[in-house]
């Protein structure tokens, strides 16, 4: 391994140990030399990847972000909406179980929505635009008899809040199943 890859390696460790203890403890509540004694490391070492604790969150937010553009259906033109969101859900939770940390982005880019976390990571954040994308979808759907009438923004927050609400309940219990997406794409679906 290069001397370029292992550091890459540690950056990732870094920011993976980093989102754990952010979300077991929370973000004020977690201290850089807890995150360095955790990889293991030397909290002047952490320094030459990370010159603070709120850079290395905002580098979480911002893979948090950048995940989240899948979601959102830009050129999926001629795919129904009903069938795009149920394969996203179930590709969702499968990546998720493969991949354990995405329920723990999923928790931590919740918690940096909140008003009283460090500015510049609370408006990436922000900034994501999945239940404005997914209203779009919503409305496609409406239209074509599908979706349940009703506001598609109110209903695709209410979509996110459920895919929210599991991916949390996922991040704290490791043993628990993946919901059917079915039953999550219902609260969407003309009855």
């Amino acid at each position: 391994m290069t001397r370029k890859e292992q550091k890459e390696e540690r950056k990732q460790k870094i920011l993976m140990t980093a989102l754990t203890l952010f979300v077991e403890r929370g973000y004020y509540d977690t201290k850089i030399t807890d995150i360095a004694e955790a990889v293991p490391m030397s909290t002047g070492l952490m320094f030459h990847y990370f010159e603070s604790k709120e850079e290395l969150l905002l580098e979480l937010v911002k893979m948090g972000a950048e995940g989240t553009k899948s979601a959102s259906a830009k050129g999926i033109e001629g795919v129904p909406p009903e069938i795009y969101l149920e394969k996203f859900l179930e590709q969702l939770f499968s990546y998720a179980k493969e991949q354990p940390w995405v329920f723990n982005m999923f928790v931590l880019m919740g918690q940096v929505r909140r008003s009283g976390m460090p500015e510049e990571a609370r408006e990436v954040a922000l900034s994501v635009e999945s239940v404005k994308d997914t209203a779009a979808l919503i409305k496609k759907g409406q239209k074509a008899g599908v979706f349940r009438s009703g506001d598609a923004t109110l209903l695709s927050r209410c979509f996110w809040a459920s895919v929210q609400g599991v991916m949390e309940e996922m991040a704290m219990d490791k043993n628990m199943k993946a919901p059917d997406p079915k039953w999550i794409m219902s609260l969407l679906l003309k009855q």
